[in-house]
């Protein structure tokens, strides 16, 4: 059970408790659930509780309440943590007895809910979620997905990326409203490790997924590598419009003029920074690198736990992607794409005359920013990627980050978040000669190609559901801000739920949203996993720069080379 299951389970409880008060006088037990329930709930949300703020929460006269609480302390239930080294102050917290055991009784109220309604006979409450919206806003599944799942029996498996969006998805299925399907149909795995069982699951005889996410920028070689299948047909009979989706995200979806997946969700990258810092100090915000560069530098105090600037720079994935971002900010991408007014596309690229482009003035313009930014980020900035860099942006430790725009939602909604109403998103930053472009990332819905044909159909409603307009709304209001169709960011109430939103279908105006800083050709992973090593080797120090970009582009060189030559031994049989 997660912390806002465990929220949404008190809540229930005290809005049936509540009509029971008007029956009979509150009696001393309604007093230490009063304190119990505040306690936990204050646990959760990172709150401090003094004794006399409890003593108040507990509805009871002081000296009462100073009986009590003092009760609940010897009785070991409740902690006294000080607060500072005197002493002589201090705070009050559930005890971990208290804990294990209140959330034993959260469970149990669960499960008794699930099957007074008739739903989950049998299981474990792990298995299904409990839902916090209101019955009659929930998010329906469509009948006929409904009746193909009741008549077939069939338990539907999905390969899923770790991550909060997906978590919420999870969590939809698994509503005990629905009774669709179980937390244990879900497999979760962090982006490397999702990458290895996809390509591990296509060498299977029989798919163990029905529904597999994948990266948008490995398309290319899941589709050249017959892991995925078409789905163009599917996506007639299931009723999703493409014209709904932003052309450059759906393009994302697109191989060799077949669709192979439907976007799941798209997410942007961009520059978040501290709106009331920068307002104290009367500093506008970033434009270009030479401006993130000086305001890092303005609020930089590591002896205070306060950096300048985070970013992904571990080695692999993280630091290969951030590379690349930059490197688009200087106006040029990874291989020689064709340049269109807007930007670069891989439409009309011939992919056998494709070669590498790093070793350019915007290659070495990129890695000198990097140096320069780790002069302003966490000692240990490449050992940290994703959730390390967004704790500290969260705890209020840094003035600006690199960020998708799926995990900035955190900071808006996560319990913990002390940055609430304080972060102004912003467009990528321009480097030399480039533009403040920003990528887009996200993930796609696809079909495994060794899935047997009669689970095929309904893989496909599940996949139409959950890209669905209703879903991808619902998804939004509660707090995930990027859906890749028009109608949900063009709704007022959607675009009302979060700043992200708004953001976003700005940049979609301007036309500033990109996929060209990382193509879903087939050799993409290859090309990450070289620039993930070379570039954390330059500015570690491994390396020189100019000798670590020279051996970067010499093995991307041969690996787009060895491309060409298995495209034409298959071309001649």
């Amino acid at each position: 059970m997660n912390e806002y299951e465990m929220l949404r389970v008190i809540d229930f409880i005290e809005k049936t408790r509540s009509p029971f008060r008007e029956v009979v006088e509150p009696a001393d037990d309604d007093a230490v659930w009063r304190v119990v329930t505040y306690l936990i709930k204050s646990h959760i949300l990172s709150q401090t509780v003094s004794i006399s703020a409890l003593g108040q929460e507990s509805g009871l006269a002081y000296a009462t309440s100073m009986r009590l609480i003092n009760r609940l302390i010897d009785g070991g239930y409740i902690q006294k943590v000080a607060k500072g080294t005197t002493g002589k102050s201090f705070a009050l917290q559930p005890s971990e007895q208290l804990l294990q055991s209140f959330e034993s009784y959260a469970r149990k109220t669960k499960s008794l809910l699930a099957q007074t309604l008739g739903l989950r006979a049998g299981e474990q409450e792990d298995e299904y979620y409990f839902g916090g919206t209101p019955l009659g806003s929930q998010i329906i599944p469509p009948m006929r997905l409904v009746q193909k799942r009741a008549e077939s029996q069939i338990e539907l498996r999905f390969l899923l990326n770790d991550d909060n969006y997906f978590s919420a998805m999870r969590n939809m299925w698994a509503d005990f409203r629905n009774n669709l399907a179980s937390r244990k149909n879900f497999d979760l795995l962090p982006l490397p490790e999702l990458y290895r069982r996809a390509r591990e699951n296509g060498a299977l005889p029989v798919s163990k997924y029905d529904v597999i996410a994948i990266n948008m920028p490995w398309l290319g070689e899941f589709a050249e590598s017959g892991i995925i299948r078409p789905i163009d047909t599917y996506i007639q009979t299931t009723g999703i419009n493409p014209l709904d989706f932003h052309p450059s995200i759906w393009s994302t979806a697109t191989w060799e003029g077949k669709d192979y997946g439907v976007p799941g969700y798209c997410t942007v990258e961009l520059l978040a920074a501290r709106k009331d810092l920068f307002s104290e100090a009367g500093l506008p915000f970033p434009r270009t690198f030479d401006d993130v560069i000086a305001a890092g530098r303005r609020f930089h105090a590591p002896d205070d736990g306060m950096f300048g600037a985070v970013w992904d720079g571990a080695r692999g994935m993280p630091i290969a992607s951030s590379f690349m971002f930059f490197l688009g900010a200087c106006g040029q991408p990874a291989i020689s794409l064709r340049r269109t007014r807007s930007g670069f596309t891989l439409d009309g690229t011939d992919l056998d005359e494709l070669s590498c482009t790093i070793l350019s003035d915007a290659g070495f313009a990129a890695l000198e920013y990097m140096r320069r930014l780790i002069e302003i980020s966490p000692p240990k900035i490449l050992e940290m990627a994703w959730d390390q860099t967004l704790e500290v942006f969260l705890k209020g430790r840094a003035s600006l980050g690199y960020f998708w725009t799926m995990r900035t939602a955190r900071f808006e909604y996560d319990v913990q978040s002390v940055v609430k109403r304080r972060v102004e998103y912003l467009p990528q930053p321009s480097g030399p000669g480039g533009t403040r472009a920003s990528p887009i990332g996200g993930f796609l819905f696809c079909i495994p190609t060794n899935l047997p044909e009669e689970r095929v159909e309904l893989a496909a409603d599940a996949i139409a559901w959950m890209a669905s307009r209703e879903a991808m709304k619902a998804h939004v209001k509660n707090g995930f801000p990027v859906a890749p169709r028009f109608s949900v960011s063009a709704d007022p109430e959607a675009a009302a739920s979060s700043p992200i939103v708004r953001f976003v279908d700005q940049l979609a105006k301007k036309n500033l949203l990109h996929t060209w800083p990382r193509p879903n050709i087939p050799q993409y992973t290859m090309i990450e996993k070289i620039l993930g090593a070379e570039i954390h080797n330059a500015l570690t120090g491994d390396k020189p720069p100019r000798l670590a970009l020279e051996d970067a582009a010499q093995q991307i060189e041969f690996s787009l080379k060895s491309a060409r030559g298995r495209r034409a031994r298959q071309g001649v049989v």
